[in-house]
């Protein structure tokens, strides 16, 4: 069976989404807390990042929250010590996730303070970022929650502070729920592959156009009084 290319029209209806269930990865502690989750959006649809769960020790052998990715994220996630600002824990480095492999992350924990929900959609060239951060239960007192995001182009609509074009974050206060929304258009990857499908078939229909063209006029019926025009190949070469 041969293979039939994706239509635009087929591309406009498509839709994705997942949900991010638990980023805010950290245990119930009375300390205080450092959440930072920071991801970037490629042109396919890939997401880059890293996120910082911390805490301030409770005594010498505290290690803080640890985070462990799944093994359906293994080669992709990798884990290290978080020390810093008198805070320690984890922090994990993800690249190359696809809207699916992200919300494997909420698997990173099985305790959590705080649930972080986002949602990714994608229909036609247009891609949306919702979500709500649910933070009732962390300490107000101390507590350093923080979600920045990158798009491949200029974001058109948000909730956010814009540090760039491109770029939104969200300061996300301890003790309430905050919501979160971005929009930014960018040409859908799959579309991109059906449209240089279509110019490579194209190319070929245009070249086989201008050679037909080219034959037609070579033999095309010649004039009352006019010879034939006849097609000359190359001679070969003689030996010698």
């Amino acid at each position: 069976m041969s293979h039939v290319p994706p239509t635009p029209t087929a591309n406009a209806r498509r839709v994705f989404s997942v949900a991010i269930l638990a980023l805010l990865m950290v245990p119930m502690l009375t300390s205080c807390l450092r959440v930072q989750v920071s991801m970037g959006v490629s042109a396919d649809d890939r997401v880059s990042g890293q996120i910082v769960a911390a805490a301030v020790p409770q005594n010498e052998n505290d290690k803080g929250p640890q985070l462990k990715p799944p093994d359906s994220l293994s080669g992709k996630v990798r884990v290290q010590e978080y020390k810093q600002d008198g805070y320690v824990g984890s922090q994990a480095f993800f690249s190359n996730l696809s809207f699916g492999d992200v919300q494997q992350l909420g698997q990173m924990s099985d305790q959590s303070s705080g649930a972080f929900q986002l949602q990714f959609q994608r229909a036609g060239d247009l891609v949306s970022l919702t979500g709500k951060a649910d933070l009732k239960n962390v300490p107000a007192q101390g507590s350093d929650v923080q979600f920045t995001i990158a798009f491949p182009a200029r974001v058109a609509t948000t909730n956010g502070t814009r540090e760039t074009d491109s770029i939104v974050s969200w300061k996300l206060p301890p003790g309430s729920v905050t919501t979160i929304r971005a929009e930014v258009r960018y040409a859908d990857p799959n579309t991109r592959s059906f449209a240089g499908w279509a110019g490579i078939v194209g190319g070929v229909a245009i070249g086989v156009s201008a050679i037909i063209v080219a034959l037609a006029y070579v033999t095309r019926t010649p004039r009352p009084g006019q010879p034939r025009p006849t097609l000359k190949w190359p001679k070969a070469k003689q030996d010698a």
